[in-house]
């Protein structure tokens, strides 16, 4: 653990954006991120995971505290589940994958989505209908200002879509430091309902398939959509998809009859933020060294070189011309900071 000043953040967010922290630290065990979070001289404080789900639109005049806490226990099981937990600094994907190589079931549509373990649970990340609060148990997260351990189960976290109690009422008061999850032995309740991954497995020839199977029509699905943050830089998706009401819904389909939707209630329809931004003509629009990218109009990118505020300002300009042409507010799904 050592201390260092204007180190570039840029290797530590997804979307490769080049901001120096002023004062920068990782951490690798549970003591000395309670020594951290206890300096006195540096009362505000930026809790770094992967950097996923992020956008750096300035320099960062905080102590950056890198949580790079790792490890995966098996802390009990029966002949039906297994409970693992997983420790914050965990790849969440290479978790997933040590899931799959131990044949334990329930998180295997949720491959390849980036960051991770530790900041999973603040955004509920999901994806190919499944979301993190469905193999959820609990998690620990330490109280910065108490240093106190606290033990949050599923209910406490107040799950909704791509939302928890993490961005709302305890905003900023805790960091995660470890999450157990319950997943299946045997008998494991295979999720295709995207009809994406029924046609890829279908292309792959599987016909009796498999949590790994699932797993690789997943990831080859996103790899076909989503650029590699190693290549191209981006969080993922940019926006959430927005519920609307079901009379609006009609209303819109009077003059748009294609439009894609999801009903959640009798009285709710989800509609996909990227077939918005889509139809409003962003899909593949490159601004010079920043744009939209070309096989999925949710994931705004950075070609090399662009300012967080370059596609900050990106992001409210499809904001406002998708709020013109349809009446919709499309919210960003990343954290903007």
């Amino acid at each position: 653990m050592q201390l260092q000043q204007n180190i570039s953040l840029k290797k530590y967010n997804t979307f490769g954006i080049d901001v120096t922290a002023a004062h920068f630290i990782s951490v690798s065990k549970l003591d000395e991120l309670k020594n951290v979070l206890s300096l006195k001289n540096y009362p505000n404080k930026l809790i770094l995971g992967g950097g996923s789900n992020m956008l750096l639109t300035q320099h960062q005049d905080k102590l950056v505290v890198h949580v790079n806490l790792k490890g995966i226990s098996i802390e009990k099981e029966d002949s039906n589940y297994v409970y693992v937990k997983a420790n914050a600094g965990e790849n969440w994907h290479e978790f997933v994958l040590w899931c799959l190589k131990h044949d334990f079931g329930g998180l295997e549509n949720l491959s390849l989505i980036p960051g991770n373990v530790g900041t999973s649970p603040i955004q509920n990340i999901g994806a190919y209908g499944v979301e993190l609060k469905d193999a959820f148990v609990s998690c620990d997260a330490i109280n910065i200002d108490t240093l106190e351990t606290i033990t949050f189960t599923k209910d406490e976290c107040n799950f909704g879509y791509r939302n928890s109690i993490f961005k709302n009422e305890v905003k900023g008061k805790y960091v995660i430091t470890s999450v157990i999850f319950k997943l299946t032995k045997e008998h494991h309740e295979l999720n295709m309902n995207y009809g994406a991954i029924t046609t890829e497995l279908e292309a792959q020839g599987i016909k009796t398939p498999t949590i790994q199977s699932i797993s690789k029509a997943v990831i080859a699905i996103r790899q076909s959509k989503l650029p590699n943050p190693d290549d191209i830089g981006n969080s993922g998706s940019f926006f959430k998809n927005p519920v609307i009401s079901k009379v609006k819904f009609e209303k819109l389909q009077k003059n748009f009859k294609n439009i894609p939707n999801y009903p959640i209630s009798e009285n709710e329809v989800k509609i996909p933020a990227g077939w918005l931004i889509e139809t409003s003509g962003f899909k593949g629009k490159r601004f010079g060294n920043y744009g939209v990218h070309k096989n999925q109009a949710l994931v705004l990118v950075n070609y090399g070189g662009a300012k967080g505020s370059d596609i900050l300002e990106l992001s409210k300009l499809i904001q406002k011309t998708v709020l013109k042409l349809f009446d919709i507010s499309i919210e960003a799904e990343v954290n903007i900071l």
